[in-house]
């Protein structure tokens, strides 16, 4: 293709995008962040979120200026305002509006701004929300190949995942079990049942050791030991099914670019 029949298609695809509907338009903006506006829409998105939530840390420090809290307190209605308007012309503008007012986005997007105005501006305790908001942003170019990476990784994980995590369930129930036996007797008020004994379970599995209930018979010591050498192993064995998995990831995508590299090289008219 020459440079001036790149141009003209290039002037025919913006006189193309500019018939397009104000609503398809929207859209493209709302929904895709690779393109220019879409990318800056989505940034400016972020660097409001994060803003939002600076303010609410800011909010906490004692003795702030009056004019401090009126600031904040405008742009707390601006930030709302936005995401308000934002919700808004996501109905208004996709093809689906009950399916994306139902969807997990839209609910989030709800949340954000329903308690604001349900129950008014000083909702700091619900406003932790926002962050949820994070999630739409992280399509981002940067943020979506590694995405992408972490999804392909766990399809190919789960199933060994959830077995796993099946059978340190059942490990976990067999050492409370055992250390209620070994327990019980001496620490009653701590060990009184095996649903109690759950609780140093976990901990002493995970190698966490709070400390707070903690063996004191010879049985139940050794018994923890045995225990918190397995936890050790444990806990790495999902880490090395996700490093295993990346690893193949980017196997395959050494192989997809050697193969294009050779078809390219093959068939340089094309």
């Amino acid at each position: 293709m020459t440079p001036e029949t790149r141009r003209g298609a290039a002037m025919h695809d913006g006189h193309r995008h500019r018939k397009r509907p104000l609503r398809l338009r929207v859209r493209s903006v709302l929904e895709h962040p690779t393109t220019k506006w879409g990318r800056r829409f989505a940034i400016f998105i972020q660097a409001l979120i994060i803003l939002s939530l600076l303010a609410i840390s800011l909010e906490t420090i004692p003795n702030l200026p009056a004019w401090v809290h009126v600031a904040l307190h405008a742009f707390e209605w601006f930030v709302i305002l936005v995401f308000t308007v934002e919700y808004a012309l996501r109905l208004w503008s996709t093809a689906h509006p009950v399916k994306y007012a139902l969807s997990f986005h839209g609910l989030v997007d709800l949340a954000v701004i329903a308690p604001f105005w349900i129950l008014g501006a000083d909702v700091r305790e619900i406003r932790g929300l926002v962050l949820l908001r994070l999630i739409r942003v992280f399509k981002l170019g940067r943020y979506a190949r590694s995405l992408k990476h972490f999804r392909i990784a766990w399809q190919l994980v789960k199933d060994d995942v959830f077995a796993f995590a099946a059978i340190v369930g059942l490990f976990i129930y067999i050492a409370a079990i055992g250390i209620w036996h070994f327990e019980h007797t001496v620490q009653p008020e701590k060990y009184t049942t095996v649903f109690e004994a759950l609780w140093w379970a976990v901990i002493t599995l995970t190698t966490v050791g709070y400390g707070d209930v903690y063996p004191v018979t010879t049985g139940g010591r050794l018994f923890t030991m045995v225990i918190v050498l397995l936890g050790l192993g444990l806990v790495a064995v999902p880490s090395g099914l996700l490093a295993s998995a990346f690893q193949e990831i980017r196997r395959r995508e050494r192989e997809r670019q050697l193969r294009r590299q050779k078809w390219h090289t093959e068939r340089p008219e094309e």
